[in-house]
Protein backbone atom coordinates (compact mmCIF):
# COMPACT_ATOMS: atom_id res chain seq x y z
CA UNK A 1 0.00 0.00 0.00
CA UNK A 2 1.49 3.36 -1.03
CA UNK A 3 2.12 6.48 1.01
CA UNK A 4 -0.94 8.72 1.19
CA UNK A 5 -0.66 12.55 1.08
CA UNK A 6 -2.13 12.81 4.60
CA UNK A 7 0.45 10.41 6.04
CA UNK A 8 3.69 11.92 4.77
CA UNK A 9 6.61 11.22 7.12
CA UNK A 10 7.29 13.98 9.67
CA UNK A 11 10.97 13.99 8.69
CA UNK A 12 10.07 15.70 5.41
CA UNK A 13 8.74 19.25 4.98
CA UNK A 14 5.13 19.20 3.80
CA UNK A 15 4.29 20.71 0.40
CA UNK A 16 1.76 23.53 0.67
CA UNK A 17 -0.32 22.44 -2.33
CA UNK A 18 -2.47 19.32 -2.85
CA UNK A 19 -0.66 18.57 -6.13
CA UNK A 20 2.70 18.78 -4.38
CA UNK A 21 1.56 16.50 -1.57
CA UNK A 22 0.23 14.00 -4.11
CA UNK A 23 3.52 14.16 -5.99
CA UNK A 24 5.62 13.56 -2.90
CA UNK A 25 3.35 10.72 -1.80
CA UNK A 26 3.71 9.07 -5.22
CA UNK A 27 7.50 9.40 -5.07
CA UNK A 28 7.61 7.84 -1.61
CA UNK A 29 5.23 5.03 -2.60
CA UNK A 30 7.32 3.95 -5.62
CA UNK A 31 10.76 5.59 -5.42
CA UNK A 32 12.16 3.17 -7.98
CA UNK A 33 9.87 4.77 -10.56
CA UNK A 34 10.74 8.39 -9.65
CA UNK A 35 13.07 10.92 -11.25
CA UNK A 36 14.59 13.58 -9.00
CA UNK A 37 15.86 16.49 -11.11
CA UNK A 38 17.89 19.37 -9.71
CA UNK A 39 19.25 22.69 -10.92
CA UNK A 40 22.89 23.37 -9.98
CA UNK A 41 23.63 27.06 -9.33
CA UNK A 42 21.44 28.41 -6.55
CA UNK A 43 20.02 24.97 -5.79
CA UNK A 44 22.91 22.58 -5.20
CA UNK A 45 25.52 25.36 -5.11
CA UNK A 46 25.40 28.80 -3.53
CA UNK A 47 25.32 31.79 -5.90
CA UNK A 48 28.76 33.44 -6.02
CA UNK A 49 30.13 36.47 -7.87
CA UNK A 50 32.38 34.30 -10.05
CA UNK A 51 30.51 31.24 -11.44
CA UNK A 52 33.83 29.46 -11.94
CA UNK A 53 34.17 29.37 -8.16
CA UNK A 54 30.74 27.80 -7.57
CA UNK A 55 30.92 24.42 -5.87
CA UNK A 56 28.30 21.99 -4.60
CA UNK A 57 27.15 22.92 -1.11
CA UNK A 58 28.72 20.83 1.68
CA UNK A 59 26.81 17.60 2.00
CA UNK A 60 25.12 17.85 -1.41
CA UNK A 61 27.09 15.06 -3.08
CA UNK A 62 26.65 12.79 -0.06
CA UNK A 63 22.89 13.44 -0.01
CA UNK A 64 22.53 12.66 -3.72
CA UNK A 65 24.69 9.56 -3.39
CA UNK A 66 22.41 8.31 -0.60
CA UNK A 67 19.26 9.03 -2.63
CA UNK A 68 20.29 8.02 -6.16
CA UNK A 69 20.40 4.22 -5.67
CA UNK A 70 16.84 4.30 -4.29
CA UNK A 71 15.14 6.15 -7.18
CA UNK A 72 14.98 5.59 -10.91
CA UNK A 73 17.46 8.39 -11.50
CA UNK A 74 18.83 11.68 -10.23
CA UNK A 75 19.47 14.23 -12.97
CA UNK A 76 21.19 17.60 -12.66
CA UNK A 77 19.80 19.97 -15.31
CA UNK A 78 21.91 23.07 -15.82
CA UNK A 79 22.78 25.77 -18.30
CA UNK A 80 26.46 25.09 -17.67
CA UNK A 81 28.49 22.75 -19.87
CA UNK A 82 28.04 19.21 -18.58
CA UNK A 83 31.74 18.79 -17.88
CA UNK A 84 31.88 21.98 -15.84
CA UNK A 85 28.93 20.86 -13.73
CA UNK A 86 30.62 17.50 -13.13
CA UNK A 87 33.84 19.21 -12.05
CA UNK A 88 32.26 21.93 -9.93
CA UNK A 89 29.84 19.49 -8.38
CA UNK A 90 32.48 16.87 -7.60
CA UNK A 91 30.22 14.17 -9.05
CA UNK A 92 32.73 11.95 -10.88
CA UNK A 93 33.73 8.62 -9.38
CA UNK A 94 31.48 8.86 -6.31
CA UNK A 95 30.04 5.53 -5.08
CA UNK A 96 26.26 5.63 -5.26
CA UNK A 97 26.16 8.01 -8.22
CA UNK A 98 26.44 5.39 -10.94
CA UNK A 99 23.02 6.36 -12.32
CA UNK A 100 23.52 10.11 -12.06
CA UNK A 101 22.98 12.05 -15.28
CA UNK A 102 24.05 15.63 -15.95
CA UNK A 103 22.03 17.40 -18.65
CA UNK A 104 24.24 20.37 -19.49
CA UNK A 105 23.47 23.34 -21.71
CA UNK A 106 19.76 22.75 -21.03
CA UNK A 107 20.00 19.22 -22.39
CA UNK A 108 22.24 19.85 -25.41
CA UNK A 109 24.98 17.94 -23.57
CA UNK A 110 24.64 14.81 -21.47
CA UNK A 111 27.09 13.20 -19.06
CA UNK A 112 26.35 9.73 -17.70
CA UNK A 113 28.21 8.75 -14.54
CA UNK A 114 28.12 5.10 -15.56
CA UNK A 115 30.29 5.73 -18.63
CA UNK A 116 31.92 9.02 -17.66
CA UNK A 117 31.37 10.34 -21.18
CA UNK A 118 29.68 13.44 -22.60
CA UNK A 119 27.37 13.31 -25.60
CA UNK A 120 26.65 16.60 -27.34
CA UNK A 121 24.44 17.97 -30.10
CA UNK A 122 26.00 20.16 -32.85
CA UNK A 123 26.71 23.74 -31.78
CA UNK A 124 24.51 26.59 -33.05
CA UNK A 125 26.54 28.92 -35.36
CA UNK A 126 24.93 32.01 -33.85
CA UNK A 127 26.78 31.46 -30.57
CA UNK A 128 30.18 31.91 -32.23
CA UNK A 129 28.96 35.04 -34.01
CA UNK A 130 27.65 36.58 -30.79
CA UNK A 131 30.83 35.62 -28.95
CA UNK A 132 32.90 37.60 -31.47
CA UNK A 133 30.59 40.63 -31.48
CA UNK A 134 29.71 40.90 -27.81
CA UNK A 135 32.74 42.76 -26.36
CA UNK A 136 32.44 45.61 -28.85
CA UNK A 137 28.67 45.61 -28.57
CA UNK A 138 28.78 46.08 -24.79
CA UNK A 139 31.23 48.93 -25.21
CA UNK A 140 28.99 50.67 -27.76
CA UNK A 141 25.88 50.46 -25.57
CA UNK A 142 27.77 51.87 -22.58
CA UNK A 143 27.67 48.83 -20.32
CA UNK A 144 28.22 49.62 -16.65
CA UNK A 145 31.69 49.10 -15.20
CA UNK A 146 31.75 45.67 -13.60
CA UNK A 147 29.61 43.99 -16.26
CA UNK A 148 31.42 40.90 -17.56
CA UNK A 149 31.06 38.05 -20.07
CA UNK A 150 30.94 34.37 -19.16
CA UNK A 151 31.92 31.93 -21.90
CA UNK A 152 29.67 28.87 -21.68
CA UNK A 153 30.66 26.99 -24.83
CA UNK A 154 27.20 26.60 -26.37
CA UNK A 155 25.97 29.90 -24.94
CA UNK A 156 27.32 33.26 -23.78
CA UNK A 157 26.20 35.09 -20.65
CA UNK A 158 26.53 38.70 -19.50
CA UNK A 159 26.64 39.18 -15.72
CA UNK A 160 25.81 42.41 -13.92
CA UNK A 161 26.25 41.27 -10.29
CA UNK A 162 29.61 43.09 -9.99
CA UNK A 163 28.29 46.38 -11.43
CA UNK A 164 27.88 49.45 -9.24
CA UNK A 165 24.10 49.20 -9.68
CA UNK A 166 23.56 45.54 -10.70
CA UNK A 167 19.80 45.78 -11.29
CA UNK A 168 20.04 48.98 -13.32
CA UNK A 169 22.76 47.43 -15.49
CA UNK A 170 20.61 44.32 -15.94
CA UNK A 171 17.56 46.31 -17.06
CA UNK A 172 19.58 48.58 -19.36
CA UNK A 173 21.14 45.64 -21.19
CA UNK A 174 18.05 43.46 -21.46
CA UNK A 175 16.52 44.92 -24.64
CA UNK A 176 19.80 45.53 -26.50
CA UNK A 177 20.97 41.99 -25.83
CA UNK A 178 17.59 40.59 -26.88
CA UNK A 179 18.06 42.36 -30.23
CA UNK A 180 21.60 41.03 -30.59
CA UNK A 181 20.42 37.50 -29.83
CA UNK A 182 17.58 37.72 -32.35
CA UNK A 183 19.91 38.91 -35.12
CA UNK A 184 21.93 35.73 -34.75
CA UNK A 185 19.02 33.33 -34.34
CA UNK A 186 19.42 33.02 -30.58
CA UNK A 187 17.16 33.78 -27.62
CA UNK A 188 17.83 35.82 -24.50
CA UNK A 189 17.29 34.04 -21.17
CA UNK A 190 17.24 36.39 -18.15
CA UNK A 191 18.30 35.08 -14.76
CA UNK A 192 19.51 36.34 -11.40
CA UNK A 193 21.52 39.38 -12.59
CA UNK A 194 22.63 37.46 -15.66
CA UNK A 195 21.47 37.58 -19.29
CA UNK A 196 22.24 34.49 -21.35
CA UNK A 197 22.23 34.31 -25.14
CA UNK A 198 21.60 30.73 -26.28
CA UNK A 199 19.99 28.66 -29.05
CA UNK A 200 16.18 28.50 -29.25
CA UNK A 201 14.17 25.37 -28.57
CA UNK A 202 16.51 24.20 -25.83
CA UNK A 203 15.43 24.67 -22.24
CA UNK A 204 15.14 22.81 -18.97
CA UNK A 205 11.51 21.97 -19.63
CA UNK A 206 12.31 20.16 -22.87
CA UNK A 207 15.25 18.38 -21.23
CA UNK A 208 13.20 17.29 -18.23
CA UNK A 209 10.21 16.09 -20.24
CA UNK A 210 12.37 14.03 -22.59
CA UNK A 211 14.26 12.48 -19.68
CA UNK A 212 11.10 11.57 -17.76
CA UNK A 213 9.72 9.87 -20.86
CA UNK A 214 13.05 8.11 -21.50
CA UNK A 215 13.15 6.65 -18.00
CA UNK A 216 9.46 5.78 -17.90
CA UNK A 217 9.20 7.57 -14.56
CA UNK A 218 5.84 7.53 -12.80
CA UNK A 219 6.59 10.56 -10.63
CA UNK A 220 9.02 13.49 -10.77
CA UNK A 221 10.50 16.08 -8.46
CA UNK A 222 12.20 19.21 -9.76
CA UNK A 223 14.11 21.77 -7.67
CA UNK A 224 15.30 25.14 -8.98
CA UNK A 225 15.71 28.78 -8.08
CA UNK A 226 15.86 30.98 -11.18
CA UNK A 227 13.88 32.13 -14.21
CA UNK A 228 15.59 29.48 -16.32
CA UNK A 229 13.91 26.87 -14.11
CA UNK A 230 10.39 28.04 -14.98
CA UNK A 231 10.23 25.91 -18.17
CA UNK A 232 11.00 22.88 -15.99
CA UNK A 233 8.24 23.95 -13.60
CA UNK A 234 5.88 24.19 -16.58
CA UNK A 235 6.99 20.73 -17.73
CA UNK A 236 6.15 19.23 -14.32
CA UNK A 237 2.76 20.96 -14.40
CA UNK A 238 2.11 19.48 -17.86
CA UNK A 239 3.20 16.03 -16.70
CA UNK A 240 0.83 16.32 -13.75
CA UNK A 241 -2.03 17.14 -16.10
CA UNK A 242 -1.08 14.00 -18.07
CA UNK A 243 -1.27 11.83 -14.94
CA UNK A 244 2.37 11.85 -13.78
CA UNK A 245 2.47 13.20 -10.19
CA UNK A 246 5.14 15.79 -9.50
CA UNK A 247 6.65 18.09 -6.88
CA UNK A 248 7.98 21.60 -7.57
CA UNK A 249 10.64 22.78 -5.14
CA UNK A 250 12.03 26.32 -4.91
CA UNK A 251 15.47 26.86 -3.48
CA UNK A 252 14.44 30.07 -1.73
CA UNK A 253 15.44 33.40 -3.20
CA UNK A 254 14.34 36.96 -2.60
CA UNK A 255 15.54 37.79 -6.13
CA UNK A 256 13.19 35.56 -8.15
CA UNK A 257 9.70 35.52 -6.67
CA UNK A 258 8.18 33.92 -9.78
CA UNK A 259 9.78 30.60 -8.87
CA UNK A 260 8.67 30.75 -5.24
CA UNK A 261 5.06 31.48 -6.12
CA UNK A 262 4.90 28.49 -8.52
CA UNK A 263 6.49 26.01 -6.11
CA UNK A 264 4.79 23.41 -3.95
CA UNK A 265 7.64 23.54 -1.45
CA UNK A 266 9.93 26.43 -0.55
CA UNK A 267 13.32 25.59 0.95
CA UNK A 268 15.92 28.03 2.35
CA UNK A 269 18.50 27.83 -0.44
CA UNK A 270 21.12 25.13 -1.02
CA UNK A 271 21.45 24.24 2.70
CA UNK A 272 17.71 23.56 2.79
CA UNK A 273 17.88 21.54 -0.43
CA UNK A 274 20.70 19.39 0.98
CA UNK A 275 18.75 18.81 4.20
CA UNK A 276 15.65 17.88 2.18
CA UNK A 277 17.52 15.44 -0.08
CA UNK A 278 19.11 13.84 2.99
CA UNK A 279 15.70 13.42 4.63
CA UNK A 280 14.22 12.13 1.36
CA UNK A 281 16.96 9.50 1.10
CA UNK A 282 16.16 8.40 4.63
CA UNK A 283 12.43 8.27 3.91
CA UNK A 284 12.86 5.93 0.91
CA UNK A 285 15.55 3.76 2.51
Amino acid sequence: MGTQPDSLPPSLPRPTTPAGRDGLAALLARPGKAVVALDFDGTLADIVDDPEQARAHPGAVEAIAALAPRVASVAVITGRPAGVAVRNGGFAGVPGLERLVILGHYGAERWDALTGTVQAAPAHPGVAAVRAELPGFLDRVGAWRGTWIEEKGRAVAVHTRRAEDPQAAFEALRDPLAGLAARHGLVLEPGRLVLELRPPGVDKGVALTEYVHETGAESVLYAGDDLGDLPAFAAVEKLRSDGVPGVLVCSGSTEVREVATRADLLLPGPPGVVAFLTALAGAVA
